[in-house]
């Protein structure tokens, strides 16, 4: 099967990568050690149409690619925003919902967050405490929230509470939250090891009042909302992989060249350009897994193999950007320890891959049961 780009897809893939080299990776290092994301910045990629549901999912996925390649954190925000928010409100929203909101997060470039994660649930959907009960016009919702990517900077959260406390997992409802409704509290930013300029927070709701038209979807639909957009952002994922790991290949194959040690460059010696090599083979198979996957969800969403082929792109490409960043610092050398080369943020980047929006583990236990069957 040929997963070659469009000329459509692949001119705006150009677009994306020019704007990300001459704009993006000059300021990337400076801004991701301040943590900071200037709002400029976002403003520019929606102008290019890479902030909401306005590109095809496999363009989307190629220009996430390459904000990536040159600023991991920029592309964790654009994730969140677009497969994590605007996503489920254009596949679930009322007309209503989609007019307002999208409204909101597209045309108008305001920032959405995802608030599904809890002190005692991350993957185990079936812990989470947070409540939503009925009560007149509203839903009443209590409870907190973690490691909400774009919380300080958003406009609209997407919220999973329980609205049938009996039931678990299959009690849960989503909601669509305005961030200034009373009774949510935004906390501070965390700090963390990579990915730094995409600020992550807590939200806490005491008896926050969301009207009964800001229910996505239907009561207790919440787990299938939730297991949908997970498959989007497992795609997600992979792309910002996908263009840590292509960072990685190219700071690596620039150094060996201009690296000279015993009298020839490094690029000569055979340990060195196995590392190269394996690179390159790694991130070309994760790329088609990666627009597999993409493609897929793009004709048909509801295919029961988006399960496993995404989980299998998150899965494979996520740890070929750790392995990626591990040989990068290697090629380097004690340069690559410097906070002065690139490499070294690529490390830290790559390992919230693995970590975020299910970790390693919880994907291979997603293929093995998709396989089972």
């Amino acid at each position: 099967m040929d997963f070659s780009l469009t000329p459509e897809q692949e001119s705006f893939r150009q677009s994306i990568r020019q704007f990300a080299e001459s704009s993006v990776a000059p300021i990337a290092s400076d801004l991701d050690r301040k943590a900071q994301c200037p709002a400029d910045v976002i403003d520019s990629l929606a102008g290019l149409g890479l902030l909401g549901c306005d590109r095809d999912f496999v363009s989307y996925v190629a220009g996430l690619v390459e904000v990536s390649r040159v600023w991991a954190s920029l592309g964790a925000i654009l994730s969140v925003h677009h497969s994590f928010v605007c996503y489920p409100i254009a596949r679930f929203g009322t007309e209503a919902q989609k007019n307002k909101y999208l409204k909101l997060l597209v045309n108008e470039r305001q920032l959405g967050c995802y608030a599904f994660a809890e002190p005692a649930a991350g993957s185990d959907a079936g812990s989470i405490q947070t409540t939503a009960m009925a009560d007149g016009d509203v839903f009443v919702l209590n409870g907190q929230k973690l490691f909400v990517t774009n919380g300080r900077q958003a406009r609209v959260a997407i919220v999973y509470a329980l609205t049938d406390v009996s039931k678990g997992r299959e009690g849960l409802s989503a909601f669509i939250v305005d961030m200034n409704t009373p009774g949510l509290t935004i906390g501070a930013a965390a700090e963390k090891l990579g990915l730094r300029a995409a600020e992550i927070v807590e939200l806490s709701f005491r008896d926050c009042r969301v009207p009964k038209a800001n229910l996505l979807g239907t009561v207790n639909q919440g787990f299938a909302i939730a297991r949908h957009v997970v498959e989007s952002g497992r795609i997600d994922i992979a792309a910002q992989a996908v263009g840590i790991a292509e960072a990685c290949l190219d700071a690596s194959v620039d150094h060996a060249k201009e690296r000279r040690q015993f009298g020839r460059p490094i690029a000569e010696f055979e340990a060195i350009q196995w590392m190269l090599a394996d690179m390159g083979t790694e991130i070309d198979a994760s790329k088609l897994l990666m627009y597999r996957a993409a493609s897929l969800r793009a004709r048909r969403p509801d295919d029961n193999r988006l399960t496993m082929v995404a989980a299998q792109a998150k899965l494979f490409a996520s740890e070929t950007a750790n392995r990626a960043a591990y040989h990068a610092i290697q090629v380097f050398g004690g340069h690559g320890y410097l906070a002065a080369y690139p490499v070294e943020r690529y490390f830290r980047d790559a390992r919230a891959m693995t970590l975020y929006e299910e970790t390693s583990e919880i994907e291979r236990l997603v293929i093995e049961h998709e396989l089972a069957k």
